[in-house]
């Protein structure tokens, strides 16, 4: 049996790189964000990107989210697309201060995100992935989806 599995993994696809980083890829983005946010610990980090993400995913379609989805790395990706409610009514882009109201509501009593929580995450994104794909698929979406995403 053990020979088998042995031949089997020699013969079989390798796991793709980008899964085989992803969790040190995931800690340099949560450090880099957590840089630019000013905040202190990464799991105050965590919960500034996670409510990133989701106010921005409230705002696209689900083809969008999904095509955007598609840039990021696989835990951003997966936290991006985590517990979603994809009957939830779309909303409209807001401005920036509106939407980083929505970013600091996500667990409010435990959310130290700061007033430039969205521009934070834009900078560490960036900073973390190929931005001319990700320019490339926020071409794709409304206007308001690229400034979203402009530092």
């Amino acid at each position: 049996m053990k020979v088998s599995l042995i031949k089997w993994e020699l013969t079989s696809m390798p796991m793709p790189a980008e899964y085989q980083r992803a969790a040190i890829e995931f800690e340099k983005f949560l450090l880099d964000a957590r840089e630019a946010s000013g905040l202190i610990t990464t799991n105050q980090t965590y919960t500034m990107v996670q409510g990133v993400l989701q106010t921005f995913r409230r705002r696209l379609t689900l083809p969008e989210a999904i095509h955007f989805a598609g840039v990021l790395p696989p835990v951003l990706r997966a936290i991006f697309v985590a517990n979603w409610d994809t009957s939830e009514p779309r909303r409209s882009f807001a401005d920036r201060i509106e939407m980083t109201q929505e970013v600091q509501g996500l667990r409010a009593d435990h959310n130290f995100a700061p007033e430039i929580a969205i521009q934070a995450v834009a900078v560490a994104l960036r900073k973390n992935i190929d931005e001319a794909k990700l320019d490339n698929v926020l071409s794709r979406l409304p206007a308001p989806a690229h400034d979203f995403w402009c530092p």
